[in-house]
């Protein structure tokens, strides 16, 4: 979705809480990646993996002059053959420290060996392995921000969270759209908000005569 696109989703979306709710997590996310400058992780679940995402806000970390936005995407199946950018494993998550921030994309509760959603006591156990990495990561100081579609074990851990209803007006992936979108706004003065468009136009622009990005 570019930026023409996400702007009339903007126009059909105003008046209702999903403005004001993607762009509130998306100043979260920029605010917390800029201010500690130590990272930012991606991560899904191993059923759902946000690649799109993470192609999103490579797109805006270089289009808003913001590199602390374009993340480290952590895979559940990484492998060392893979591409270098794509062969970032759970383990990454182990090692994350203070100052770095991590998102994850959760479109249901991370899974308990019992198969109920839920993970007993205040540390997850060894069957909920993306559960485990993240409330280490969490009690490592890093800052934990939770964009999915229910509550759970999982959102209780994060510092913010954006829930998407399931049957709710919008799915996870538009509501993604809005909050890479927004991450790559500076919150500027209104008054230059005409030469912001103009300039993110341009940027837009030259995106699409340039030659297509490595497929992720």
């Amino acid at each position: 979705m570019d930026a023409v696109r996400v702007a009339l989703l903007r126009e059909v979306l105003a008046g209702t809480e999903w403005l004001g709710a993607t762009r509130r997590f998306a100043g979260t996310l920029r605010t917390s990646a800029v201010a500690h400058g130590g990272g930012l992780l991606l991560v899904g679940t191993r059923e759902y993996e946000p690649w799109h995402l993470a192609a999103h806000l490579v797109d805006e970390a270089a289009w808003s002059g913001t590199p602390e936005l374009a993340p480290t995407l952590v895979r559940h199946d990484a492998r060392a053959s893979d591409p270098a950018h794509l062969a970032v494993g759970l383990g990454r998550l182990a090692a994350a420290r203070r100052g770095e921030t991590l998102l994850v994309v959760a479109p249901s509760a991370a899974p308990r060996p019992d198969g109920s959603g839920q993970v007993p006591g205040p540390r997850p156990g060894p069957g909920a392995p993306l559960l485990e990495r993240v409330y280490d990561a969490r009690r490592a100081g890093a800052t934990v921000l939770v964009l999915g579609t229910g509550e759970g074990e999982l959102t209780a851990m994060s510092h913010e969270r954006l829930i998407v209803p399931e049957g709710a007006e919008l799915d996870l992936d538009t509501v993604q759209h809005l909050v890479s979108a927004a991450a790559g706004e500076n919150p500027l003065p209104s008054r230059r908000g005409r030469r912001r468009l103009r300039d993110r136009l341009s940027r837009l622009a030259d995106a699409l005569t340039a030659p297509p990005p490595p497929r992720w």
